[in-house]
């Protein structure tokens, strides 16, 4: 008898799960092949449901108690999952803290699964959800796992709401999220999926609205990442420094000079020592209307700290910082760490025209020209994207950083590398350094611009 009732719980779970996959292909038929790579499988030892990247694994008893409750909820824990591997969530917890990131990947997928308003997926504390969701909008806007991450990071929700959160929108267990080689298939095979996916929403969502929180997240994780630190590392040149050269020196000749020639070493440390560190380059900002001395801020104090905390200054250096809307409106010379971070303190945007980025390259040309730079490496352009681009390549490499993404920015030439950087994490950097501001003309980077 007992073997009989096991049985059937295996068969009645089965069954409760073929039915889930079938609402999800028949409304949302973009996520077939999604799908076919999250099969369903059994599994005991916990009471839930989770993905290991490969598979849907789920708690036979766990099931068929959900389902009798309320039938949607296993619908809704099976799309949970699979949207979780479609957003890349599971591949992201070695970069994150797991406290704060499994809620705001949780929130993520809930939110995208009620802005469709599909009935199948259609829960009793669905309105709570939403009267939640309405505030985290209006607080940190688009929701994005993480968009939502950044923002719990910065204002460090306390374990009381946190628990609130998981009770409304905790759905599978991420116990496979923490062991990357149990994640059987590849993060390049979900890329491919959600690319497929991507795609194949358009047609989906033609004339509709429900899915433009999908359409975001797809767009968050199908996105290319930068280092922005490895992309500083372009900007480094080779040179000396007076320091000793422990690499190149031999201990063994020097300790056996001083044990057998009267305290005579037979070699000498170096005194100077070849290293890759930032010594020439040209920081321009756009200063057309759209860009505003808080996030201009935040990207300059962002720079500045990547190079100090990595010790990538040399001693002395040639950084320009040129201002520039369809013109250059200043250029402010940085010889040292010290001279950047008054400027930062005390700098002021001037411009707020249209955009042209040529006047730019043509005013460094001419530094080159007038011998300012000994070997410049590189520009480093942070800008909205929207303006004229040179058609000639420039001699040195060039970076244009933009803030956020956006499908309809001009391309940038073959001979640039563009950068995207976050609106909300420019701002996090924002107060990085004190707050005193220059009098004058213009609007100060501790202002709004």
């Amino acid at each position: 008898m007992e073997k009989q009732r096991e049985e059937k719980i295996a068969y009645l779970a089965k069954e409760v799960l073929r039915l889930s996959r079938d609402s999800i292909v028949m409304n949302m038929r973009f996520l077939d092949v999604a799908l076919l790579n999250m099969q369903p499988m059994p599994q005991r030892g916990f009471s839930g449901v989770a993905a290991d990247g490969e598979r849907f694994l789920y708690d036979e008893a766990f099931v068929l108690r959900r389902y009798k409750a309320e039938p949607a909820y296993i619908n809704r824990c099976y799309l949970h999952s699979l949207f979780h591997l479609v957003f890349y969530h599971p591949f992201r917890c070695g970069e994150v803290e797991s406290r704060y990131w499994d809620i705001a990947a949780d929130i993520a997928v809930e939110n995208v699964m009620l802005e469709m308003g599909l009935h199948f997926l259609k829960l009793h504390r669905d309105a709570e959800r939403r009267a939640e969701i309405k505030a985290l909008k209006e607080e940190c806007g688009a929701l994005t796992a993480e968009k939502l991450y950044r923002y719990f990071e910065r204002e460090k929700p306390d374990e009381e709401r946190l628990a609130a959160w998981k009770l409304l929108f905790h759905r599978d267990e991420h116990i496979y999220w923490t062991k990357p080689e149990q994640m059987e298939i590849s993060l390049a095979q979900w890329k491919k999926i959600s690319e497929r996916i991507k795609t194949d929403l358009k047609t989906f969502s033609s004339g509709k609205n429900q899915s433009d929180s999908l359409e975001k997240n797809l767009a968050e994780a199908t996105k290319d990442r930068y280092d922005y630190g490895e992309i500083l590392r372009r900007f480094m040149v080779t040179g000396e420094e007076i320091r000793p050269n422990d690499e190149e020196f031999d201990y063994i000749y020097y300790t056996y000079g001083l044990e057998h020639y009267g305290n005579m070493p037979l070699v000498e440390p170096l005194e100077y020592k070849d290293i890759k560190k930032v010594k020439e380059f040209v920081i321009a900002i756009d200063t057309s209307a759209s860009c505003r001395g808080k996030v201009v801020r935040g990207f300059l104090n962002r720079t500045y700290s990547i190079m100090k905390d990595a010790e990538n200054f040399f001693s002395k250096v040639n950084i320009h910082i040129v201002q520039c809307d369809n013109e250059v409106q200043s250029d402010v010379k940085i010889t040292c760490d010290e001279e950047f971070e008054e400027f930062i303190r005390t700098g002021k945007l001037t411009g707020f025209g249209a955009t042209d980025f040529r006047p730019v390259f043509d005013y460094v040309d001419d530094l080159i020209e007038q011998g300012s730079f000994e070997n410049l490496k590189g520009l480093l352009y942070f800008t909205d994207g929207y303006g004229v681009y040179p058609e000639r390549m420039p001699s040195y490499d060039v970076i244009f950083a933009f803030l956020n993404e956006d499908e309809r920015r001009p391309a940038v030439p073959h001979w640039a590398l563009p950068v995207v950087l976050e609106e909300e994490e420019m701002i996090g950097y924002e107060h990085e350094t004190g707050e005193r501001v220059h009098q004058g003309h213009g609007v100060s980077l501790s202002e709004e611009g």
